[in-house]
């Protein structure tokens, strides 16, 4: 029997169970049909950051953003760029800190963009400021549980 690795889908949020080795042949979601990984970083309110964080079984790594920061969107690039070589390994997220405050405020953060990593339901690692690609895929790599 294979081991398999719960992913949560980008669109309609239905868990999905995935063999591990097949997590880079383009897994769909058995709800929807749609492709659970797309090498971009997935847009969560809290609620759905919830699910993301509860049920995932690769790491989660979250940008926490807001859209009135310019560092933030000058980011942005390279969050998607790093989104394309961390999965099928990790799922890439995005939460804004404007629409998420509550959340926001209990996670700690105070500063934006923060990149934080969450691993089995549980922050494993934070790193604040704006970072090219190659930075944040170094890091998060470098931070993820092995």
């Amino acid at each position: 029997m294979s081991e398999t690795t719960q992913i949560v889908c980008p669109h309609c949020d239905a868990i999905n169970r995935v063999p591990a080795a097949r997590l880079a042949d383009g897994p769909r979601c058995g709800s929807c049909h749609r492709a659970l990984f797309e090498a971009k970083p997935v847009a969560l309110d809290e609620t759905r950051f919830r699910r993301h964080l509860a049920q995932s079984g690769v790491p989660l790594l979250v940008d926490f953003w807001a859209s009135w920061c310019g560092p933030c969107r000058a980011m942005a690039p390279e969050f998607e760029a790093a989104a394309k070589q961390l999965e099928p390994g990790m799922r890439l997220a995005k939460v804004s800190t404007e629409e998420a405050p509550r959340l926001a405020q209990e996670l700690g953060i105070t500063g934006i963009p923060l990149l934080a990593l969450f691993a089995h339901g549980q922050e494993v690692a934070r790193q604040a400021g704006a970072q090219p690609a190659r930075r944040i895929v170094a890091w998060a790599r470098s931070a993820a549980p092995r």
